[in-house]
């Protein structure tokens, strides 16, 4: 319960061809009987995730994989998955044994993790005292390692080359700490309603306020009900105000008008994906035609609430804003359309439940089909005239809001 998320974590993903030892690494590197191993070929069916603390780096997810060269219609559906994983990953672990071959599928592989700009190495596993001595692999141009993960043998250099390598690959980026200085004050506004977990409060206001805490600030946290006393008994202004998306319009209504506000949806736009694009996106809504389809696009799954920001809120809020009919499609999780050419936007949620890897393939997605996308937060904040204002706090949008009265 009080481990890092996994949505926090760097992903390193363990791929190849059946059988050649990617069960028996996920194993060594995590000390832990993690997945089945087994002579069997295709014992490996749906990925298997392990979050452990790789230290000296600290949390990391590995992630082991089906064998990309399985067969059959369930093979192919198993194969399916494995790639899924490659738009997470933040590290690639190729592996092949030293039974030789032609290397279709590491090279094929190879081209795609490049593609995606997935830091990759390769690993030779089983390897019985033989070197890497095929010219075949000085074409793959990646980090090469000898292991045998059943011995051990090793698997120390691997780890200790895989923490380098996290600490040059993966950079965490800021929430909120990079927007206030130590001894500020942050004020957040923390509804608590039918959508509320009892008794704790949902992870992006958990994430926010432990940033705060790390910059050497404070956080004050009030329901929306209450802002308006509390405002009262600060003796000074608040640095920032961050609150739930949904409750924009009563919190801009209390706040002075000069106060910084923003969302906890519009800060994990930022921290996960491209701000930009995203309030690009949101443009598209006045341009939208009856019978355009829009996609409401969650990264969770959770049992829908009266009033159901996602299923509820934001169809409504959009009908009302274009006045006619709009064809809404949802999917929550993992599931993510590979085809979004038939919508015309793209409204997601926050993404606190995915890596940074997840979300901007999904940006790329849209980007590639030409669909306009938005999140929860800029979408609210666009419909109820606060764009400028729930903006103006990151220093790349002062300048563009200032030069354009026309939001």
């Amino acid at each position: 319960m009080n481990g890092t998320p996994r949505s926090l974590r760097p992903h390193i993903g363990i791929f190849g061809r059946r059988n050649v030892g990617k069960s028996s690494l996920i194993n060594a590197l995590t000390n832990q009987e993690v997945a089945i191993v087994s002579s069997e070929p295709g014992t490996t069916t749906d990925p298997v995730f392990k979050s452990i603390e790789f230290l000296p780096f600290g949390p990391v997810v590995f992630i082991d994989t089906a064998g990309l060269d399985d067969q059959g219609f369930l093979g192919e559906l198993r194969k399916k998955k494995s790639l899924e994983i490659l738009r997470r990953c933040d590290i690639a672990i190729l592996v092949w044994d030293n039974q030789g071959g032609d290397f279709f599928f590491e090279k094929e592989l190879i081209a795609l993790l490049k593609e995606n700009k997935i830091f990759t190495i390769g690993v030779q596993n089983k390897t019985n005292g033989k070197t890497l001595q095929n010219s075949e692999l000085d074409q793959f141009q990646i980090p090469l390692f000898q292991i045998d993960a059943q011995t051990g043998k090793g698997i120390e250099l691997l780890k200790n080359s895989l923490v380098e390598i996290l600490k040059r690959q993966y950079e965490e980026k800021p929430l909120i700490k990079d927007l206030i200085q130590p001894k500020d004050v942050v004020l957040l506004v923390v509804p608590i309603d039918l959508g509320a977990p009892k008794g704790r409060l949902i992870l992006p206001q958990v994430q926010t306020i432990r940033e705060i805490l790390d910059a050497g600030a404070s956080a004050i946290i009030a329901k929306e009900s209450e802002l308006a006393e509390i405002l009262n008994k600060q003796k000074y202004p608040p640095r920032l105000v961050v609150t739930d998306s949904q409750v924009f319009h009563k919190v801009a209504a209390v706040l002075p008008p000069d106060q910084p506000l923003t969302s906890f949806s519009i800060l994990f736009a930022r921290n996960k994906g491209d701000l930009t694009t995203l309030v690009e996106g949101v443009q598209v809504i006045d341009s939208l035609k009856p019978m355009d389809k829009v996609l409401i696009a969650e990264a969770c799954t959770h049992h829908p609430q009266a009033d159901d920001i996602g299923r509820l809120k934001i169809p409504r809020w959009l009908r009302q804003r274009v006045g006619f009919g709009i064809e809404v499609d949802i999917t929550a999780g993992n599931d993510f359309p590979e085809n979004i050419n038939e919508y015309r936007l793209i409204i997601h949620c926050g993404g606190c439940m995915i890596n940074h890897k997840e979300m901007l393939y999904r940006l790329h997605s849209a980007r590639e089909s030409g669909v306009a996308i938005t999140n929860y937060g800029v979408f609210i904040a666009y419909v109820q005239g606060l764009i400028p204002r729930v903006l103006k706090i990151f220093p790349e949008f002062d300048l563009l809001f200032t030069s354009r009265a026309g939001w």
